[in-house]
C-alpha cells in the first residue's frame, strides 16, 4: 500500500468513475475538472492556492468555534437521553464547520447538507440510477457557489477560504479561472461535509463496539487526537483509494498493464497484522501512520481541518454522552469505496 500509493507510474484513478458508470451531466463534468482529478502542474497549481486555507494555524484559530458548535448540538438533545446521531450531530456539525471555513452563514447548513447528500450518491453503486438527482444537486451547488461569490464581492473580502480564492481569481485568472473558482468551492463544500459526516458517525459506531475505549476517552479527553487517528486506521470512510497505471510495469511479480485500474485497500492496510502489532482498536497505542487520508501527491488537502474538528467533537461527545448504545437499526450507505451511516439511533446516559 505505502509503495503503490506513492508510485509515480500510477495516477489518481477515480477521475474515470463517471465514465465507468456511463454517467453524463453536470456532476460528471465537474468531477473530471476539479482538483482531485488533476495531475502534474495543474494539480500542483490548484493545490498551492488552497493549501493556506487548510493550515494548522487556521485549525488553532477555529478550535473555539469547533467546541462551540459541538456543545450547541449536544445541548439540543442531551436532556432526551437519545438522538439520531447523523441528523442531530455528525451532519450539522460537519456542515457548520465548512460554513465557518468558507465564511458562509452557519444558518445555511441544512440546505448545503441536503445537496451534499444528493451529490454523495455519485460515490456509490447506485450512481447511474440516481444520476438525475445527482446532477440536479450539482446544478444547485453551482448556483450557490456563484451567489456566494457575488455576495462576498458586494460585502467585501475577509480572511476566510472563500475570500482567499476570490482574491486569487481577481488577481490572476490564469492562476485560477472563474470555472476553477466555482469548482473549488463545490469541492470544499461537498468533500468537507460528506467525508466528515461519515467519519464522525463511523467513529461513534466503533466506540459503541468498544465501550471501554469510550469510557477511557471521556476520562482522558486529551486522548481525542489519538482516538481520531485510531478510528481512521480501523474504520476510514474512504475504504480504498483508486489509481490507474500510466505505463506497463511489474510490481513484485505482478504485471500491471497501462490503463489498469488499481484499488488500494486503505482499511485492510490499516489493520494488517504484518504491519501493526496487536491491530485491535486501542486509542492508547503508538501507531505508524495510517492511510485514512491517503498519501503522496493526492494526500487529503483538508486533513488538518478534519483532524482538528473531529478531535474536538470526540472529546466533547465522550465527556457528555456516557454509555452510548444503539436504540434501533443503523442504516448504512450502499457498498462502495466510501462508507458511512444514513441514520444511527443512539441512547446514552448524561455526562457533564
Amino acid at each position: 500500500m505505502n509503495a503503490l500509493i506513492r508510485d509515480q507510474r500510477l495516477r489518481q484513478g477515480s477521475y474515470a468513475w463517471p465514465a465507468h458508470n456511463k454517467a453524463t451531466g453536470s456532476f460528471a463534468d465537474w468531477w473530471v475538472r476539479m482538483l482531485l482529478s488533476r495531475e502534474g502542474a495543474d494539480h500542483s497549481r490548484l493545490r498551492r492556492l488552497a493549501n493556506p486555507a487548510f493550515s494548522p494555524k487556521l485549525v488553532r484559530k477555529m478550535t473555539p468555534e469547533f467546541q462551540d458548535m459541538a456543545n450547541e448540538l449536544i445541548d439540543s438533545f442531551i436532556d432526551a437521553g437519545q438522538c439520531e446521531f447523523v441528523s442531530q450531530f455528525s451532519e450539522p456539525y460537519a456542515t457548520q464547520v465548512i460554513c465557518s471555513l468558507l465564511g458562509l452563514p452557519r444558518s445555511e447548513w441544512r440546505g448545503l447538507a441536503e445537496l451534499a447528500v444528493d451529490m454523495g450518491l455519485a460515490l456509490g453503486v447506485t450512481f447511474k440510477q440516481d444520476e438525475a438527482k445527482i446532477n440536479a444537486a450539482t446544478d444547485k451547488m453551482y448556483g450557490y457557489a456563484k451567489m456566494a461569490v457575488e455576495t462576498l464581492k458586494q460585502n467585501g473580502l475577509g480572511d476566510d477560504f472563500l475570500s482567499m480564492l476570490v482574491k486569487a481569481n481577481e488577481e490572476d485568472k490564469a492562476a485560477l479561472s472563474d470555472q476553477e473558482l466555482y469548482d473549488m468551492i463545490i469541492l470544499a463544500i461537498f468533500g468537507g461535509i460528506d467525508t466528515t459526516r461519515n467519519q464522525i458517525a463511523l467513529a461513534m459506531d466503533t466506540f459503541v463496539q468498544h465501550p471501554e475505549q469510550w469510557k477511557l476517552l471521556g476520562e482522558q479527553p486529551d486522548l481525542a487526537r489519538a482516538a481520531v487517528e485510531e478510528v481512521m486506521r480501523v474504520r476510514p470512510t474512504v475504504t480504498w483509494v483508486t489509481r490507474e497505471a500510466l505505463e506497463d510495469f511489474n510490481y513484485q511479480g505482478l504485471d500491471i498493464k497501462k490503463g489498469t485500474t488499481v484499488h488500494l485497500f486503505s482499511q485492510a492496510a490499516g489493520t494488517d497484522p504484518n504491519a501493526f502489532e496487536n491491530p485491535g482498536f486501542d486509542i492508547t497505542a503508538k501507531r505508524q501512520p495510517h492511510f485514512g487520508f491517503g498519501a503522496g501527491a493526492h494526500h487529503c488537502i483538508g486533513h488538518f481541518i478534519a483532524r482538528g474538528d473531529m478531535t474536538e467533537a470526540l472529546s466533547l461527545l465522550a465527556q457528555r454522552l456516557h454509555n452510548p448504545a444503539y436504540n434501533g437499526e443503523v442504516k448504512w450507505l450502499p457498498d462502495s469505496g466510501n462508507t458511512g451511516a444514513i441514520t444511527m439511533p443512539l441512547k446514552f446516559d448524561r455526562g457533564i
